[in-house]
């Protein structure tokens, strides 16, 4: 069996083509307003152990930029491609924040996220995970009963790009929605109020 190599974080902080590597990513990230490489680069950045202001930095610039384009989607009325790779790391950003606001126990703002990313993800498997996430919170499920009971940790392909989502789940998705049946009825009457905005 083939070992694979330890990253020895030392030696890639004197790296020379690894640091330019990030000088880079950080002026394209910038420069492109690229969430994608803004990724790229906080992974980088946890490899060499940056500073945390480096890191929190970086993890603003994700989320502000994030946001921004969320609003420029509902405002146009398109949709995230989850094939285009920034939208897919637009996606996620907004999905991430989602989560920890759960976590943090914020339901009223995690709701809202998950039914927005419902609501704008092409993509119809996403799309019915987001909308058991949004009627789990809205069932009153704390962030860990969800995890521990209706999330489907073993089910995760690593290699699917979208593997960043919750989507496996330990029912199925549809039997999931039937499950809750009443939260779902009452999101897609929150969501009338988009559809309705865009008709305007």
């Amino acid at each position: 069996m083939k070992e694979t190599p330890e990253i020895h974080v030392e030696e890639l902080k004197k790296d020379p083509e690894f640091l330019a590597n990030i000088q880079r990513l950080e002026t394209e990230c910038k420069e492109e307003e690229s969430i994608a490489k803004g990724y790229q680069l906080l992974d980088a950045q946890l490899i060499i152990e940056a500073p945390e202001d480096e890191i929190n930095e970086i993890f603003t610039f994700i989320v502000n930029t994030a946001f921004d384009r969320l609003a420029e989607k509902l405002t146009t009325s398109q949709t995230f491609d989850m094939n285009d790779a920034e939208d897919l790391a637009t996606a996620r950003a907004i999905y991430e924040h989602g989560i920890q606001r759960y976590s943090e126990n914020d339901k009223k703002g995690a709701k809202e996220i998950f039914l927005v990313l419902n609501y704008t993800i092409d993509h119809a498997e996403l799309k019915d995970a987001m909308m058991v996430h949004a009627a789990a919170v809205m069932a009153g499920k704390s962030f860990e009963d969800f995890i521990e009971n209706l999330v489907d940790v073993e089910g995760v392909d690593e290699h699917d790009p979208l593997a960043f989502f919750i989507q496996t789940f330990t029912q199925p998705t549809d039997i999931l929605l039937t499950m809750f049946a009443k939260e779902v009825k009452q999101a897609k009457e929150e969501l009338k109020v988009l559809d309705e905005s865009k008709e305007k």
